[in-house]
């Protein structure tokens, strides 16, 4: 097996000296793309119309290059940004020509940016290539903002709010969208008159992205190291006080017929607060915080072996959340936020407040302090969470970073703390990512260590890899070495438990991973295919005493069309020798051997643009010892920008030979999502799940009546699949907030 690795992975490197690219020179961005911008003489009225004098005799961004599918040429529909500002504001103006009707999926403010007509505004005051702001329009006015990190730009989960200002117009052949940032808003130095800036357009029609600068197809629109100068006729105002307290009262109504709770009603209230320390250092408070307006997850069928990886949705954990939850790959994060407010049965443990301190302490020095209490609950001891993580740039676009995480139960006569293991978890570790000036070679490394009480061997997990990420062939190389005791009391590891299904219980067993992953794109000149893909994956895992445990191998194919359509087909080649008798049906659970099988697998998507689309797909082939086949469907109808209804359906067959049973399970969801303004929208989730056995329910209703400023109405409710309809439990409850500025 380690041959076959070895040889799938050289492959795929192979194929990229065969590779010829033409690359894009980024040393001149700053003689090339320069926009000058200077005070406005009269007052700008954010309305959409740019007849203002300053608007007349600003400087203007235009001659756009694609962006997306291809990077080798100019935008075909032109556009026009420029920029001014006052004592208070920066405001910019975009002008852009398309054809109605114009594209937009939503009105929700955050709400499918991406798949909708627009502009985005790359924002980095500082200069320095590291950290920077993202603001978004669509052509019908919905905002969406976040921070930028390098490294992370791809990242973008519009998490980070703030109060800032927009209009937009739509006329016959183009459409306007004016933007006023508040300085307060953004955190600079009041002395530089050089900001990195860029704009990316999204023409859905055409399915395309544009940006001022040219950046390579191969990096995300808003990467930091291709902006642009955004060059000031004086040093910008001096930001000023931005400090903002965001109070909430929340109550409702719930009863648990699980927990044998009986309706009962409550009454609560609490805070957040944010404050700028200075231009680059942000403080954030939190007093008693409720997330009750938080959207459910979205179930999924689990036929793996293992748990799965389900991603935060509290807005108070998600901005900046990089410093923290950035370190090691995605099946092993030291740092999961999810654990926090969560007891070791995994219940929901409310929490008492928090502080996290983010931000730059140096130009190329960012750093981020957090710390969490929760309360006692039941048996279960109070708990502290804090978190030190510290990043800091090196050569142009390399970092080395460092974190410590610390979850310290508060042992009181009441609570006592039964088992030492649950006394303390302490995480801490080092990595360093190099990236060339272009971006097209990185290389990472990293250590971690866990400590816990009497526990001093096996508790380390080492990580390696490295790769090239060209415009058209990428190619890297992935090393895992896990020990048997790391525990992540604040993190998530993903296999290395492993669940006994004969004996009913959990083994800890550590394991080596190599992963690997090549992609060679053809870009097509003409024609209405906008990529073809060619993509080879390889995994081989082995214990800790370096016997063979997994290995996987399979090539893929991807057509996209011009038109969003595309296909994706591929097979894989799975050898697993099962280490303890596992089980995915009722029946017997299959024996520890070896298990040889294949699957082919298919995913079809229409054009998403249209008022009705479809997404398909299959799964076939072996299944250790048995078969299986999946069948997955998802039709979405649009009557934009007001409603979007959303129906998923998974099924799964799963067939053993006998004594091990066979199993079908049927995931059924429906989101139904409203906008009755850009300011008012209703969604409702319902999901029916037969390996959950559940039935759920949410409905939410949210009113920003002001800027950042919610009401919230939810419903939520639970039912048993089997039998049908008997209630678990349900709620009603309403969290209303107002953002204060001071």
């Amino acid at each position: 097996m380690r041959k076959q690795f070895l040889f799938t992975t050289v492959s795929g490197i192979l194929i990229g000296f065969c590779v010829s690219a033409q690359e894009i020179d980024v040393s001149k961005y700053k003689e090339q793309y320069q926009l000058h911008v200077t005070k406005a003489k009269d007052k700008i009225k954010v309305d959409g119309d740019l007849d203002e004098e300053a608007w007349k005799s600003a400087e203007t961004a235009k001659d756009f290059w694609l962006k997306f599918p291809k990077d080798d040429s100019k935008a075909f529909h032109h556009t026009e940004v420029k920029a001014s500002y006052d004592q208070n504001f920066l405001y910019i103006g975009a002008v852009i020509y398309d054809s109605l009707p114009l594209i937009g999926q939503s009105l929700k403010r955050d709400s499918r940016i991406r798949e909708s007509d627009g502009i985005g505004i790359v924002l980095d005051p500082m200069n320095k290539k590291t950290n920077g702001f993202y603001f978004s329009v669509t052509a019908y006015n919905v905002q969406a903002d976040d921070l930028l990190t390098a490294g992370q730009e791809g990242d973008i989960t519009f998490s980070w709010d703030n109060k800032w200002y927009s209009k937009t117009k739509i006329f016959d052949d183009h459409y306007v969208i004016e933007v006023a940032i508040p300085f307060k808003t953004l955190r600079y130095d009041k002395a530089s008159t050089r900001w990195g800036i860029n704009f990316i357009r999204s023409e859905r029609k055409k399915n395309e992205f544009h940006t001022w600068t040219r950046v390579p197809v191969n990096f995300p629109g808003p990467d930091l190291g291709y902006t642009g100068v955004l060059i000031w006729d004086v040093p910008p105002p001096a930001p000023g006080t931005n400090i903002s307290i965001i109070p909430y009262i929340t109550g409702g109504l719930k009863e648990s017929k699980i927990d044998n709770e009986e309706l009962s009603g409550d009454f609560n209230a609490g805070f957040d607060a944010k404050i700028a320390l200075n231009s680059s250092l942000n403080l954030d408070l939190t007093v008693n915080p409720d997330f009750s307006q938080v959207e459910v997850d979205r179930q999924v069928t689990n036929i793996t072996r293992f748990s799965i990886f389900f991603p935060e949705r509290r807005n108070f954990f998600l901005e900046n959340s990089d410093l923290f939850s950035g370190y090691g790959i995605p099946p092993i994060r030291p740092f999961y936020s999810r654990r926090i407010g969560l007891d070791n049965d995994g219940n929901t443990i409310s929490i008492i407040g928090g502080a996290r301190l983010t931000g730059n302490i140096a130009p190329k020095t960012r750093v981020g302090l957090m710390t969490m209490q929760t309360k006692a609950k039941g048996d279960f001891a109070s708990q502290n969470y804090s978190a030190v993580s510290i990043n800091q740039q090196v050569l142009r676009r390399s970092l080395f970073k460092a974190y410590f995480l610390n979850r310290t139960g508060i042992e009181t006569t009441k609570h006592p703390i039964k088992d030492p293991m649950d006394k303390y978890g302490r995480n801490a570790g080092a990595e360093f990512s190099f990236t060339n000036e272009k971006g097209d070679v990185q290389a990472w490394s990293g250590f971690h260590s866990s400590m816990k009480k009497d526990i001093h061997d096996k508790n380390a997990y080492l990580n390696l890899g490295a790769g090239y990420f060209g415009r058209q062939f990428f190619s890297f190389i992935n090393y895992d070495n896990l020990g048997t005791n790391y525990y992540t009391d604040m993190g998530f590891v993903q296999r290395i438990e492993n669940y006994d299904a004969a004996r009913d219980t959990v083994i800890r067993l550590g394991y080596k991973s190599f992963y690997s992953e090549s992609q060679y794109k053809i870009l097509p000149e003409k024609g209405n295919l906008n990529q073809i893909e060619f993509n080879l994956e390889s995994s081989l895992i082995l214990n800790p005493d370096n016997s063979f445990n997994e290995f996987s191998v399979g090539p893929g194919f991807a057509f996209d069309s011009r038109n969003t359509s595309t296909i994706d087909f591929g097979m894989e080649y799975n050898r697993t020798k099962l280490l303890f008798p596992s089980s995915f049906t009722d029946g017997d659970p299959l024996p520890p051997g070896l298990y040889n099988y294949t699957q082919g697998w298919i995913r079809l998507r229409s054009d998403n643009r249209k008022k009705i689309s479809a997404v398909g797909g299959g799964r076939i082939g072996g299944f250790y010892n048995g078969s299986i086949i999946q069948l997955s469907t998802s039709l979405i109808y649009r009557n934009q920008p007001k409603l979007v209804i959303d129906l998923n359906c998974e099924y799964n067959h799963l067939n053993f030979p006998a004594p091990y049973g066979n199993e079908n399970l049927f995931l059924l969801s429906t989101r139904i999502e409203y906008s009755f303004s850009n300011s008012m929208f209703w969604t409702t989730f319902i999901q029916y799940n037969t390996q959950a056995n559940n039935i759920n329910i949410n409905s939410r209703f949210q009113w920003r009546y002001k800027p950042a400023s919610d009401f919230f109405l939810v419903y939520t409710d639970n039912y048993y699949s089997d039998p049908l309809f008997k209630n678990k439990s349900r709620a009603i409850v309403f969290k209303l907030n107002y953002w204060l500025n001071l």
